[in-house]
Parts: structure tokens; C-alpha cells; sequence
């Protein structure tokens, strides 16, 4: 027995085809950007994931640093217009009163919906701390540093 908030088997089957056709529509959106007057240009899929980018001659009086702020500036820029995109092709497959259009809204909102001209914000999770040394001592008073157990060569297998 279905309860009152699951589809029956008659609005199963269109809502499934709206679910596939926004699916496919999504496989096939991509998002450009430009930045620094055109010398920065870069093209994301819709995982968010850098697909293309292209360097005018201008980025040679770039440094490294000014370099890899500006093509992540230009990149959040792109991800940004992933959110318009995803928009039309919810409103025009699953409507955006659907349960699963208002899942990928938000989903898409949450990942990519900051201002991206703002850096992004710092890790949650302190960096571990470091991994403690240990020196090489032998364990009994005969024993010469670095000739048994220590040594990385069991000297028990004889």
C-alpha cells in the first residue's frame, strides 16, 4: 500500500520522463566566464569541473600567484552561471515546485550560489597536526644503533 506522499504507478511514469529529460539536459550544460578584460577565459561542465581554459598573451605580466587567483576568480565566476542554467532546465523539465527540482536547485545553489568574487571561505576541519619523529634508539644496552630490529633487516632471520 503506497501512502499519501509516494506517486502511484500512473504519475510515476511522466514525472520519471521529466527526471531523465532534466538529466540529459544537465550532462550537456556547460558555463563560460572571462575575466581581466579577456585575458582569463575559462569553461566549466556542470559538475563544476574545469573543462577549458584559455590564456591570452597578457597573462605573461601576470605573477604565479596573480595568475592562479585570477583563473579561480574567472572559474567561480563560470560556476556561478551554472545556477541560471540549472534554473531554466528545472523550471522547463521538472518544474521547480517538484520535489526534485527544488533537490537540484538547491544542490546547485549550495555548491556554486556564493558571490564569486569572494574568495572561499577557510576549511571547517584544523589542519592535523604533525606527524611526531621517533629516533632510532637501541632497545637493549648491547645493542649498537641501527644493527637489529631498527635497521629495517630482521636480525632474527637467520
Amino acid at each position: 500500500m503506497l501512502g499519501p506522499d509516494l506517486e502511484t504507478s500512473a504519475d510515476a511514469a511522466p514525472a520519471s520522463g521529466a527526471a531523465a529529460a532534466l538529466a540529459d539536459r544537465m550532462a550537456t550544460l556547460t558555463s563560460s566566464a572571462d575575466g581581466d578584460e579577456g585575458a582569463v577565459r575559462v569553461t566549466v561542465a556542470t559538475s563544476g569541473n574545469l573543462t577549458g581554459l584559455e590564456l591570452d598573451d597578457r597573462v605573461r605580466a601576470y605573477s604565479g600567484a596573480d595568475l592562479a587567483a585570477a583563473i579561480l576568480r574567472v572559474m567561480r565566476r563560470a560556476q556561478a552561471g551554472l545556477v541560471d542554467q540549472v534554473a531554466a532546465a528545472v523550471e522547463e523539465t521538472v518544474g521547480t515546485g517538484s520535489a526534485t527540482g527544488r533537490a537540484v536547485l538547491d544542490s546547485f545553489a549550495q555548491r556554486f550560489g556564493a558571490d564569486p568574487e569572494q574568495a572561499p571561505r577557510a576549511p571547517v576541519m584544523p589542519s592535523p597536526p604533525p606527524f611526531p619523529r621517533f629516533q632510532s634508539r637501541p632497545t637493549l644496552p648491547h645493542q649498537s644503533p641501527g644493527v637489529g630490529f631498527e635497521s629495517g633487516r630482521d636480525s632474527r632471520a637467520r
